[in-house]
């Protein structure tokens, strides 16, 4: 195997979930050349590549598609920031958005993600507001210690939460 391969291997395994573009610019690769090696570990069965949230993220082979999906979303900023507000406790969800400064349109997409995924739970309380935890908090907290969010998720979040402040303002 080529020492660029190898690399890149040696870098997939090191931080699953990785997308493309954050691959090449952590190790200096050209487009082209990125997709080629990336090709042939895909071929050779060496990477998994797995579309989500419209990224295509790269995982050594082993993680099955809850992983994959709970990985993805820990790599976005605004998922990522949900689940450490509730590493400490249940918060309605009304206040959450505040504490995060982001719409409540924004919150309930990434919510709904993080349900999906079984990472969080929601409840309506006797007046009907919505309220949010941890489904399996212990192992929130093993994901989050092993994933950042790249720059190029934490860019398009904040755009993301730009469009919808513009949008509720």
């Amino acid at each position: 195997m080529s020492d660029t391969r190898e690399r890149l291997l040696a870098h997939v395994r090191e931080h699953p979930g990785r997308h493309a573009s954050a691959l090449g610019r952590e190790l200096d690769l050209a487009t082209g050349q990125l997709q080629y090696h990336l090709r042939r570990l895909r071929r050779a069965g060496r990477v998994v590549a797995d579309d989500r949230y419209g990224r295509t993220h790269y995982f050594p082979p082993g993680y099955d598609d809850c992983e994959r999906e709970r990985i993805a979303l820990a790599r976005r900023e605004t998922a990522r920031a949900v689940l450490v507000a509730l590493l400490s406790g249940e918060r309605p969800a009304a206040e959450l958005a505040d504490d995060l400064d982001v719409a409540r349109s924004t919150l309930s997409y990434h919510v709904d993600r993080l349900r999906e995924a079984d990472l969080v739970d929601e409840r309506r309380d006797e007046r009907g507001r919505v309220h949010l935890s941890l489904s399996e908090p212990e192992t929130t907290r093993g994901l989050l210690s092993t994933v950042e969010p790249e720059m190029g998720d934490r860019l398009l979040d904040r755009f993301t939460r730009l469009v919808d402040d513009l949008l509720e303002g």
